[in-house]
């Protein structure tokens, strides 16, 4: 399996549900099957099935956090000497170019991709085309509704 990247920050993220997990949902889970089993026949018994399915949820996020974790490449941006250019864990400042709006996007992986919080998964278009280029760059990112056009103001690796 290939490196999952992962900044510090999204790293600790899933460390903090994977702990969660194993000590609240998971107990929790085990309990409610145990007090479904008490009221008696399984086949018909709707509390039972339900936490069932939740169990297997949970087992099955726990062992999915395990591997992305095992597997994670964990990069501290604030190390990152890439010369003004932009790599994984960067925050860039762009301009659109047609309509002059500012936005501010972080690069990081796919698990802590959240486009409202301004944080763009590595593999998405934009990020794509931001990858390698630097401060006062144009790039022309394929949209659903076009090509889109951003300036790129500054680069920071915060």
């Amino acid at each position: 399996m290939n490196k999952i990247p992962l900044t510090v920050r999204g790293a600790e993220k899933l460390r903090a549900e994977l702990h969660e997990l194993k000590t609240v949902a998971r107990p929790r889970v085990i309990e409610a099957i145990a007090e479904a089993r008490e009221h008696g026949d399984l086949k018909e018994n709707a509390e039972y099935h339900a936490a069932r399915e939740q169990q297997g949820f949970i087992e099955g996020r726990i062992r999915e956090i395990e591997a992305k974790l095992s597997n994670a490449q964990i990069i501290d941006v604030k190390d990152i000497d890439a010369g003004g250019k932009v790599v994984f864990g960067a925050t860039v400042d762009l301009i659109d170019e047609d309509s002059g709006q500012e936005v501010t996007y972080q690069i990081v992986g796919d698990d802590e991709a959240d486009i409202k919080a301004g944080l763009i998964s590595v593999n998405a278009p934009i990020a794509r085309a931001l990858i390698g280029k630097e401060e006062g760059d144009v790039v022309t990112v394929a949209t659903p509704g076009g090509e889109k056009e951003y300036e790129i103001v500054a680069v920071r690796y915060e």
